[in-house]
């Protein structure tokens, strides 16, 4: 199972671009607090910071609505890859590739800073009802008698 969870703060601002297919494709790096410890120093924490990569609509609301500092929860999986650099070397990536983006917080930490910004509506869609008094097969023609021999089951 390839599963990543990861809960922590941008690093810097996130990198939008479209690719030539119109996909929209937004890179950011989270900070990740984890215990470390040794012998010499025990019990502290050390930062690791984790590229991420999302795309198509939640790509665009990370680069919308997240600024270097925000908070965020990133639920995805490791994806490894490599290509090779202008200078003809193979360079390797390893990247989280975010299914979902969770925002948590400002940079601040407070919700009403001037770095907070409204954030978007997620709820279901209306759905539009449709009066059921009324026959909807009514204009589809002949009516059609059916046997127990007729039924596939």
């Amino acid at each position: 199972m390839n599963k990543v969870i990861l809960i922590g703060r941008l690093a810097r601002d996130p990198d939008m671009r479209t690719t030539g297919s119109g996909m929209t494709v937004t890179r950011f790096t989270v900070a990740v607090s984890r215990d470390f410890s040794s012998r010499n120093n025990n019990g502290q924490q050390q930062t690791d910071f984790v590229g991420c990569v999302a795309f198509g609509r939640q790509a665009e609301n990370i680069a919308k609505y997240c600024s270097k500092g925000s908070q965020v929860a990133v639920d995805g999986r490791i994806q490894t890859g490599s290509y090779d650099a202008q200078d003809g070397q193979k360079r390797y990536t390893t990247d989280v590739v975010a299914d979902n983006v969770t925002f948590l917080g400002s940079k601040g930490g407070n919700s009403s800073s001037e770095y907070s910004q409204p954030m978007p509506d997620y709820s279901e869609p209306q759905v539009e009802t449709t009066d059921v008094s009324e026959d909807p097969f009514k204009d589809f023609g002949d009516e059609i008698s059916l046997s127990d021999d007729d039924l596939p089951f």
